[in-house]
């Protein structure tokens, strides 16, 4: 099998993002691969040891983004690829990231492409269905479970609490949920190995794409923290006095009555 991940470096989301002038500091931050892109990576290498083939984890990014694919590599991928925008591109979008990855899929024999169900830092969940639109290949979303038998397909689809069951084929591109499996953690021989695993590096003029072609179609206006939360207010008195207060406070201060 030609099975492919779709990665993304994210901010670690045990640290303390700081926000600077509208904009996150990356200053000192770390960044991991985007969580739920691990599923996605485990599951490809479960399919790889069963049905056979090959696992290439691509991501979209600058050159820092080489440490996450070398530890995708240690994980167990067998190859990865860097399409690195960092000196042709300022600021990108979904659009902008689906464009590049629809130009690197172009000439590519693909069985079933693997991409984390959300982004943490953005968890727009557009990148992988909108590439399946472009590649015109089935896609199915959080998925929590799935099993390849020739071309036929059975998966278990997260529904907010419930599970459906869906059976499609080959090709096809599917985002991967919680609870579709525990990745593994690199072992050390699995770094070792991962220095001479290939890693090949594109830009965007090897995808014969120009930076008109990808400009972004949206703009971020501005990030900011979430309001610090205040001290809870504790209603005292007989019950009738507390639902009148309660009342009062709802359409005086919090203004939703």
């Amino acid at each position: 099998m030609n099975i492919f991940v779709l990665m993304k470096k994210t901010f670690d989301t045990e640290e303390k993002i700081q926000i600077n002038g509208g904009k996150i500091d990356e200053e000192g931050a770390e960044f991991i691969i985007n969580p739920y892109d691990e599923y996605a990576i485990e599951e490809a290498i479960n399919l790889r040891d069963e049905h056979g083939g090959e696992v290439t984890v691509v991501t979209v990014g600058d050159e820092e983004s080489e440490k996450q694919l070398r530890t995708a590599l240690a994980m167990g991928a067998d190859q990865a690829v860097l399409i690195n925008t960092e000196d042709d591109l300022e600021e990108g979008d979904q659009f902008t990231t689906v464009k590049i990855l629809e130009a690197f899929f172009k000439d590519k024999d693909v069985d079933i492409i693997l991409a984390g169900n959300v982004a943490i830092d953005e968890a727009s969940g557009q990148v992988g269905p909108r590439l399946a639109e472009k590649l015109d290949i089935p896609f199915v979303t959080t998925i929590t479970a799935i099993s390849v038998d020739g071309e036929t397909v059975k998966i278990d689809r997260d529904v907010e609490g419930d599970v459906e069951k869906v059976e499609t084929s080959l090709p096809l591109l599917v985002t991967c949920q919680q609870g579709l499996n525990e990745p593994r953690y690199p072992s050390l021989p699995g770094i070792m190995k991962a220095k001479k695993k290939p890693l090949e590096e594109l830009e965007i003029d090897d995808l014969d794409l120009d930076e008109d072609d990808v400009e972004a179609k949206t703009a971020t206006v501005e990030i900011y923290l979430p309001p610090e939360k205040e001290a809870g207010k504790v209603l005292e008195g007989e019950i009738d006095d507390q639902v009148k207060e309660l009342v009062s406070l709802l359409r005086s201060d919090a203004k939703v009555l």
